[in-house]
């Protein structure tokens, strides 16, 4: 199977992997992200749904088959075990989905774009890691204004993820995302340069 050159993008919630990500798709960078794969796993007909409901019961799933996210959520947060075992079928599927995404690009590197890429050990399949960072202010406001949630529930959130200096200690790379798009654009071209380097054996 083959083996792509893999940058790792991470970040807090609000601190926009979303538009960094979408930079890099714009230069012809295959783009993975772990959202879109633990979407897929538990897609209707999925091995891991039907585990799924068959621990948690039908109260998590919808009429039309599909899996009640916010269902399964308040569960999950009220009951860290449920969290936890939630946690253990669901990471090595996502994982597994991960790889074989990745294998199938034909760019000289990929980008691996995930929310918990330190948390659950998603770095060893990268060569570098990028974290995208941003003041934790920005973070709750951005993500109250694009979810429609209280700042309660988004440092709810906050506190379950890794700190912004557990974070940015893994980092190989930092992009500061407290400005517009343009500026986005900017670091993510000077990052791209490099990676294409890296990715062709040349050192920087």
């Amino acid at each position: 199977m083959h083996k792509p050159w893999i940058v790792g993008l991470t970040g807090g919630i609000g601190s926009g992997k979303t538009a960094v990500a979408s930079c890099f798709a714009e230069l012809g960078v295959h783009t993975v992200d772990a959202d879109d794969a633990a979407r897929w796993v538990v897609e209707p007909g999925e091995p891991a749904l039907v585990a799924i409901a068959q621990h948690f019961g039908p109260s998590v799933i919808q009429p039309d088959g599909q899996l009640d996210r916010a269902a399964l959520r308040a569960i999950i947060f009220q009951q860290p075990e449920q969290r936890q075992w939630l946690e253990q079928l669901l990471h090595p599927i996502i994982r597994q989905r991960i790889v074989d995404n990745l294998a199938t690009a034909t760019s000289p590197y990929a980008i691996l774009v995930s929310p918990l890429l330190i948390e659950t050990q998603q770095t060893q399949l990268c060569q570098r890691v990028l974290v995208i960072d941003v003041p934790e202010a920005l973070q709750i406001s951005r993500t109250m204004q694009r979810d429609g949630v209280p700042e309660a529930q988004v440092r709810a959130i906050l506190q379950a993820q890794f700190s912004r200096l557990q974070r940015l200690e893994q980092a190989d790379d930092v992009l500061v995302n407290d400005q517009d798009l343009t500026h986005i654009r900017q670091q993510v071209q000077q990052l791209h340069q490099q990676y294409l380097a890296l990715s062709s054996g040349e050192t920087v």
